[in-house]
């Protein structure tokens, strides 16, 4: 069985890097947006989203997709937690999706049993789409250069990694120039 794990943090405090360009609640606007995209790119694979914020719970549930409280974890620690619970659950395969791409339309295809499959961002940097076999322990780092560890943990791991370079997938909206991606 597969899952989507998506992050999200506060829409409050969501994309902060975009202050320059975008006001408070055009960022928490863009952020919820953004969220729903992902989600919905899911289609009939089960959603999980790991939080640690009331508001982004309601909304998440409202979507159809089921919470995971991961409070004053972080990114990486979230990510791990959620996938654990996910192998609890009787879910194999985790795709973990960060909630920021605009263009996903679909994670069909994505993953293989028994392996990694990593899906960098458009600047080979950090790790959009990560999809991971839940039993096998795999240690998520994300934070710059976060797709080299996340190559380098695969390889430890002897589960590859596949690398998929999906344009839909590697766009993220972290920056004022990511938002022509919007348009």
């Amino acid at each position: 069985m597969r899952a989507l794990l998506v992050p999200v943090k506060s829409f409050a405090r969501a994309k902060v890097r975009l202050a320059g360009a975008l006001g408070s609640a055009e960022r928490q606007a863009l952020a919820m947006d953004l969220a729903a995209r992902v989600l919905r790119a899911a289609s009939d694979i089960p959603t999980f989203v790991a939080c640690d914020d009331l508001d982004v719970a309601d909304w998440a549930r409202t979507r159809g997709a089921d919470v995971l409280w991961t409070p004053g974890l972080g990114l990486s620690g979230a990510v791990a937690a959620g996938v654990q619970r996910l192998a609890g659950l009787g879910v194999d395969l985790a795709i973990v999706s960060h909630a920021d791409l605009p263009l996903v339309t679909s994670f069909a295809g994505i993953g293989e049993e028994h392996r990694v499959t990593l899906v960098p961002d458009r600047r080979l940097d950090g790790t959009n789409v990560a999809c991971v076999p839940t039993a096998s322990g795999f240690r998520f780092a994300y934070g710059p250069a976060s797709f080299s560890r996340h190559r380098a943990e695969a390889v430890r791991l002897g589960l590859g990694p596949t690398v998929v370079y999906d344009w839909r997938l590697a766009c993220d909206c972290d920056v004022p120039e990511d938002l022509v991606l919007l348009g």
